[in-house]
């Protein structure tokens, strides 16, 4: 079972820690809401009306309508600094007989296990609970609402019933077209209390079956064995913000590729550099042999320049 609440039950001086679960599943058929025209299965989206554009949770915050379309608005923080005492602990405020209880009170039940080194002190009110024969009257509060609840013993475990607080139930007065008296013939009481006499049975749960989602799922099989024209696929999402791992493989092979024909393209890059500088060295040589040949015939048409007179170093002299 899936831990849905941990605290304590509190009464008294006494304090014992235990984990929370749900005491029944839902067994509900849920049927979805699928578009006939291609079979995809519609979702809910957080739209603004006014913005005509979806909204982010990031972008939400909690109101309370107190006048046609004028809200209070509130935030995490102050709705936690609110929050009842009770939200870890199932305070027993009283300890009552369950026949004075009227079962219109009660909401939901849950099951209740020792909590780490709570085990002593769970099967003392446990003991307790069922030796007196009473319940106890607690508060207690879980996602953020906060509820009346009634702790009994059930077999060897604490099970848990929220109730409902008076204001919630709806007094009987508001129901329309009852009878003021009741007034009935004698011999037809007297023959509903022999029918109620002939149906009367100890209470076996077992004995009594949903019988709308036994046929719902009968119809569904029949439905899927038969591959008619009811039987849709949705179509294949589109991949966003997901890895193909093909396309990834794929894409690095192309760069490894590329990388390799760069670096063979670089010799002969190199190659053709080394060639352009020799065409250039071999063009410069030419031209500095026309210079010379130029030179050497300027010398001949005139008179030569005079030659310098070498440099004589001057000789150390001892002294």
């Amino acid at each position: 079972m899936h831990t849905v609440w941990k605290g304590a039950i509190s009464f008294g001086l006494v304090h014992v820690p235990v984990k929370m679960f749900t005491s029944t599943e839902d067994k509900d058929v849920h049927l979805r809401m699928i578009h006939k025209a291609c079979g995809t299965p519609i979702t809910n989206v957080r739209t603004c009306p006014h913005c005509e554009q979806e909204v982010g949770w990031d972008d939400l915050s909690k109101g309370y309508e107190y006048e046609k379309g004028s809200f209070v608005l509130f935030d995490e923080n102050e709705l936690d600094a609110i929050k009842p005492e009770t939200s870890k602990t199932i305070q027993i405020l009283d300890f009552v007989d369950l026949t004075e209880i009227d079962p219109i009170y009660f909401q939901k039940a849950y099951y209740l296990s020792p909590d780490q080194a709570g085990a002593g002190a769970y099967s003392l009110l446990l003991e307790a609970m069922r030796q007196s024969g009473k319940i106890g009257i607690a508060k207690v509060a879980i996602r953020s609402k906060s509820s009346l609840a009634a702790i009994r013993a059930v077999d060897n475990c604490i099970c848990m019933e929220t109730m409902h607080y008076p204001d919630e139930i709806r007094a009987l007065s508001q129901v329309p077209n009852l009878p003021e008296e009741s007034k009935v013939n004698d011999r037809e009481l007297t023959m509903a209390k022999m029918l109620i006499e002939q149906l009367s049975a100890p209470f076996d749960p077992n004995k009594y079956t949903d019988d709308y989602r036994i046929a719902l799922m009968d119809a569904i099989q029949r439905k899927i064995a038969g591959e008619g024209t009811d039987l849709v696929t949705a179509p294949a999402a589109e991949r966003t913000n997901v890895i193909d791992l093909m396309a990834a493989l794929q894409a690095s092979l192309e760069a490894s590729k590329a990388g390799a024909n760069a670096a063979a393209a670089q010799p002969a890059a190199v190659e053709e550099a080394g060639d352009a500088v020799a065409k250039a060295s071999g063009s410069n040589r030419t031209r500095g042999g026309t210079r010379i040949a130029k030179a050497a015939g300027a010398e001949a048409s005139g008179p030569s320049p005079k030659p310098r007179a070498p440099r004589t170093r001057k000789k150390e002299t001892t002294p």
